[in-house]
């Protein structure tokens, strides 16, 4: 078994930021019980075979969020529909870190990360995306999907990450009754878990750097703030999310309507974080015959907007190889998030936008 981390990090925005078609300007729970290990806080990568200093506070490495113990386990990334016919989801609320990807036809999909939490369920499970051997390679963990097209299990494969499909019989998924097909697949994550081949890095690495607080996190503003973050992916996905106060997170909206999880609480993220991305047509089509598109992510770089505590920022991404995470940096020093849960907005550059500042 691996024990190791190599995550690195990012990025940097202030009164009404706008982005669009490639703009970008400034105008005005318990877990799950598990084996555990010690992990030290750090605003960066934690060093191979150092121990833990006693004086740091132990956290989550895809949260930032202190504890006292963490989950002797790796990460677990899982693809879950996002098409109205796939609402509302399960699961996705428990998530570390989600990602939101252009698919066919402009609707959007997750790749949902976990590690902190794990839910008994998550639905609908769909399958994979060239785009996401990208996402989850630098985690070194697992991710469960119903199928895909050869060539896109051949990468994931290829990044290092272990692959759980419910088209090659592994086990943990079954049916929805209430749900029409395709979107009536249900994963168990317990059992994901369990097919761990014992080679992947447990705990994983961390990703982003994390301040010690929400105040002090560089995009951090003023907490009882009324702000507004309206993405457009596509015009077949608009995506927006209002700070609340009140629970220190930004509530998520499908458009207009509240985007629910089946357990009834709208969905919420600690951090929002949108990157500008160049989404290309791959050669592959989808049953339809739609171009299976690709967001372009290794060795690639761009603006990005970060949310966190009421405020914004703009910022710039990057990453380098397969295995890189994501970094963001303002002014060429590194982003801190604040403690908690991440969702990662990947915005193409042509068609794509996004707009940050006072509800309108």
């Amino acid at each position: 078994m691996r024990h190791g981390a190599h995550g690195r990090t990012t990025a940097a925005v202030a009164g009404l930021l706008v982005f669009s078609a490639g703009l970008v300007g400034c105008t005005g729970g318990e877990p799950a019980p598990a084996p555990t290990t010690t992990v030290a806080a750090s605003t960066g990568p934690v060093a191979k075979g150092l121990p833990p200093d006693p004086d740091v506070a132990t956290v989550w490495p895809l949260t930032g969020v202190e504890t006292d113990t963490v989950a002797d386990r790796p990460a677990l990334g899982v693809k879950i529909e996002n098409s109205p016919q796939a609402r509302p989801q399960a699961g996705l609320e428990d998530a570390d870190l989600v990602w939101e990807e252009v698919v066919e036809g402009g609707i959007s999909r997750f790749l949902a990360v976990y590690h902190s939490q794990i839910p008994e369920a998550v639905e609908p499970v769909r399958s994979v995306r060239p785009m996401d051997p990208a996402i989850v390679a630098p985690l070194d963990g697992i991710l469960a999907y119903s199928g895909a097209q050869p060539p896109f299990i051949a990468d994931v494969r290829d990044s290092g990450t272990q692959s759980v499909i419910m088209d090659a019989g592994d086990p943990g998924f079954r049916r929805d009754p209430a749900r029409p097909a395709p979107h009536d697949v249900i994963g168990d994550p317990e059992t994901f878990l369990a097919q761990d081949d014992g080679q992947r890095t447990t705990p994983p690495p961390q990703l982003f750097r994390y301040a010690p607080e929400a105040s002090r996190a560089t995009a951090a503003g003023d907490a009882s703030s009324s702000v507004e973050i309206d993405v457009r992916l596509s015009p077949a996905q608009r995506t927006r999310w209002a700070w609340d106060a009140g629970s220190g997170t930004w509530l998520r909206s499908e458009g207009s309507s509240p985007s629910m999880s089946t357990s009834g609480v709208q969905h919420a993220a600690t951090n929002v974080v949108a990157l500008r991305v160049e989404v290309v047509d791959t050669p592959y089509r989808d049953a339809s015959g739609a171009a299976v598109p690709e967001t372009q992510l290794v060795d690639s770089e761009g603006v990005a907007l970060v949310a966190s505590a009421g405020g914004y920022v703009a910022a710039q991404w990057s990453k380098g190889s397969l295995s890189d995470p994501i970094e963001l940096t303002r002014d060429g020093e590194p982003v801190e998030l604040a403690p908690g849960s991440t969702w990662i907005e990947l915005v193409p550059r042509d068609g794509g936008s996004w707009t940050a500042g006072p509800p309108q």
